[in-house]
């Protein structure tokens, strides 16, 4: 029986005079960007400023014998030549584990390996000369001599008692373990009618950001003072980081992020050659600069999602799903990232799997190991891909078992509308979601039961086209139970300061940044109602650790649903303020004025009577005209973290639709259809493109991306011309709706938009690709579904 579809009534305005909230506007920055105006690290050019490039080692594992650098030292330009004894004088050795994962360890790391190097890739030496060329030219001549030790690659024989255990001191090559068992699992398996299982294979792949990794470090020494401008996510956290790692003053440290061309989680780490620029900025008392190039980005760039996951489900004839079971495990290469750790992925994985349905028994194991390869880390969407995968293919098998049509099974399994606040089996907490009204939107956008009459009538033709369903739950909006608790130095709040200029414009300082997901223009819109300016009068100031308040930058789809809130926030309190000087001047009780339209106005009759810019010129200029004793407030600063509930989670459905030729193994990518509640839609636009991108990347990770590793630890395929990623031409249309079910946590009642997308898509397409090979008895669960592989399943090849 269909659950009737909810009603999403206008949403109370959270502002006197909204005008832009809710509404579709344009990106505020977006022609300064067409322009050509955009300043991105590599635009940036300092006095003396020399630059960094990096020997890295070409071997997955092996012993530093001896470092030549005297060929290198004689060639034009070069200023110095480090290697990592050097530099561990100057920088400190980090342990990247968090005290809320019990048992997590990992060795110590260092800017440049001093002994050993553990994956293709880690820096080694570091070659500093006046230009780039240069120090690529020098770089070909050292004499690096390693001697080679058996690399751990396998993540399936990494804890075997035969495989050599890459970090001695550690005892074995596991990182983390977990145990979750809600009991009564074993019962509930026995009882059932259905029990379907699958192993779940997930290829490692990367975030191919527009813009690679880059920093400049400029260490001041007359002032003692340390300036990284930085292509990173969360400088607050990095500015920490530098603090702690060179001995230094929190306050003698500034970083700067100004335009981002990208990060997906790939600049929210701190890297070794981070903490290197800045190492050699502090030896040589000159700015520093490094980018990556393309070929060291797929070497040095985190990696996310090698999972290997055994699930299995038990459900009754009657279609109720009992309990899941899961068994994941998860490589991770020789370390532990720094600050947030490589355990949060699989940890992510356990709490997510099963998420959006009401069973109550659960049972999860997982093992997080070393390897000799690229470390993995936070990637957009953070386990949720690898979870909903999982969690939907053995949906997906137990209504093929039960010969019950998937939409259905998942309708009559989804956590009802009306049954929240409530807790899932894995012990998250769920403030209010909106599954039954999602799907019954999904139902009528797709047409699908004309859908399913035109997936039989082409079988019938030899055609072969599947339909696909993920349910998607995301974590957004977190609190300080992601990292705070666990004793990482990540905030959890955000800040915003909002200041009147004297010509009636609104400056707002925030410290979440813009990576090109549009928070500036949210910003913007969320200013100027809530100040009640027009928006051509709102600047942005963002992401300068020396300005902006303290915060925890862009992660976790927190921008909205926390900077959001801060902006809001700060602009109401500006507001009241200047209504307060507005009494003063015009010697009227506040409660008879509105400030409306970039003015003060009657609330009663909306005359204007003091336009905002005149009432700036008064304050700032003319304080002497004011009342005795009354001080002009006209700058406030207002903060924001959400503490009600360890995150704020958001839901959706995602349906795909796809062809597969069973003669050459292709899919091709017909419809892709989405309902996603984010809470309040901010800007309509910019969550519906943030979704369709989300998406693309989802489908990427689904059929075409994978670093490819041969046995010796050395990446196959680490360019653009060997590395797939998705194209436009490749791309289906995807059509995006809302169901709008506010969090009750904050005033402006946003949730996080930017990674459920990715989260849900690799589900929906690979569970299309299965649905469609069901006639010819195949079946895919190993991402990336490449041609290969289904015709594998066929039995062809």
């Amino acid at each position: 029986m269909n659950a009737p579809e909810k009603i999403t009534l206008p949403l109370p305005a959270v502002t006197e005079d909204p005008r832009y909230v809710g509404e579709s506007i344009a990106r505020s920055g977006a022609r300064r960007l067409t322009e050509g105006r955009g300043q991105y690290l590599d635009d940036l050019s300092l006095p003396r400023m020399a630059h960094v490039v990096f020997w890295r080692s070409p071997l997955a594992h092996a012993r530093i014998v001896s470092i030549d650098r005297s060929a290198a030292a004689q060639m034009p330009g070069v200023v110095a030549i480090v290697d990592g004894h050097e530099m561990a004088q100057v920088c400190k050795p980090w342990v990247a584990v968090l005290g809320h994962l019990p048992g997590m360890k990992s060795a110590p790391q260092y800017p440049l390996a001093p002994e050993r190097v553990c994956w293709q890739g880690e820096p080694v030496v570091a070659v500093v000369a006046k230009t780039r060329a240069q120090a690529e030219d020098a770089v070909q001549l050292l004499r690096v001599e390693l001697e080679e030790f058996t690399p751990v690659v396998n993540m399936e024989t990494a804890l075997a008692a035969s495989t050599p255990v890459i970090h001695p001191e550690l005892g074995d090559n596991r990182c983390f373990t977990r145990d979750l068992d809600t009991g009564g699992v074993d019962e509930a398996f026995a009882r059932a009618d259905v029990v379907e299982e699958a192993t779940f294979d997930f290829g490692r792949h990367t975030g191919v950001t527009l813009e690679p990794r880059a920093q400049i470090a400029d260490w001041d020494p007359g002032q003692q003072r340390l300036t990284v401008y930085h292509s990173q996510q969360a400088p607050h956290m990095m500015q920490d980081l530098y603090s702690r790692q060179f001995d230094l003053p929190e306050a003698a440290v500034r970083v700067v992020c100004r335009d981002v061309g990208g990060s997906f989680g790939i600049k929210v780490h701190a890297y070794p050659d981070d903490f290197a620029t800045v190492a050699l900025s502090i030896m040589l008392k000159r700015p520093v600069k490094f980018v990556a190039d393309r070929l060291e980005s797929f070497a040095t760039d985190i990696h996310a999602r090698e999972h290997r996951v055994k699930g299995r489900i038990a459900a009754t004839r009657s279609g109720e799903i009992l309990a899941f079971e899961i068994d994941d495990l998860t490589g991770i290469g020789p370390y532990s990232m720094f600050p947030r750790t490589s355990a949060i992925e699989g940890n992510q994985v356990v709490n997510l799997v099963g998420g959006p349905y009401k069973h109550k028994h659960y049972r999860a194991h997982l093992d997080v190991v070393f390897q000799n390869k690229t470390p993995t880390c936070q990637y957009r969407g953070v386990g949720h891909p690898i979870a909903c995968a999982v969690t939907e293919g053995l949906v997906d098998l137990a209504a093929r078992r039960l010969d019950m049509d998937p939409l259905e099974l998942r309708r009559r399994n989804v956590i009802p509308d009306d049954a929240y606040p409530c807790s899932g089996a894995s012990g998250i907490r769920l403030e209010v979601l909106s599954h039954q009204a999602c799907m019954t939107k999904l139902e009528a956008m797709m047409n699908y039961p004309a859908l399913r009459q035109e997936q039989q009538a082409l079988r019938q033709q030899g055609i072969y086209r599947g339909i696909g369903f993920a349910t998607v739950i995301e974590l957004t909006n977190p609190s300080a139970a992601f990292y705070g608790v666990g004793g990482a130095r990540i905030s959890a709040q955000d800040g915003a300061t909002a200041r009147l200029e004297p010509s009636g414009a609104i400056t707002v300082l925030v410290g979440v940044g813009e990576q090109g997901q549009g928070t500036e223009a949210i910003y913007s819109q969320i200013a100027a109602d809530a100040v009640g300016v027009d928006i051509s009068r709102v600047r942005i100031v963002m992401s300068d650790t020396d300005v902006t308040p303290y915060g925890g930058g862009t992660w976790a789809s927190r921008g909205a649903g926390i900077g959001g809130e801060a902006v809001l926030l700060a602009g109401m309190a500006l507001r009241d303020n200047i209504l307060a000087v507005a009494e003063a001047i015009l010697k009227r009780e506040r409660a008879g004025l509105l400030l409306r339209r970039d003015a003060i106005v009657d609330a009663h009759s909306h005359e204007i009577l003091l336009p905002l810019h005149e009432l700036g010129r008064i304050a700032y200029f003319r304080p002497d005209t004011l009342p005795a004793g009354f001080q002009s407030e006209l700058m406030v600063t207002r903060h924001y973290v959400q503490r009600d509930y360890p995150f704020i989670f958001t839901n959706g459905i995602q349906a795909s639709y796809v062809e597969v030729d069973p003669d050459t193994g292709f899919t091709k990518l017909l419809k892709h259809w989405v309902v996603e509640d984010c809470g309040r839609v901010i800007n309509p636009l910019l969550v519906d493109e943030q979704m369709r991108g989300a998406i693309v990347q989802g489908i990427g990770g689904a059929l075409y991306e994978e670093c490819l590793y041969d046995a010796n630890g050395i990446m196959l395929n680490g360019s653009m011309a060997d590395y797939l990623v998705p194209m436009a031409a490749e791309m289906p249309d995807i059509e995006v709706a809302h169901v709008e079910t506010p969090t009750a946590t904050s005033k402006l009642g946003a949730k996080g938009a930017g990674e459920a997308g990715t989260a849900g898509a690799p589900a929906a397409v690979v569970n299309a690709i299965n649905d469609a090979l069901a006639p010819l008895k195949a079946q895919v669960w190993s991402q990336p579904v490449t041609p290969e592989k289904i015709l594998r399943a066929l039995g062809k090849v």
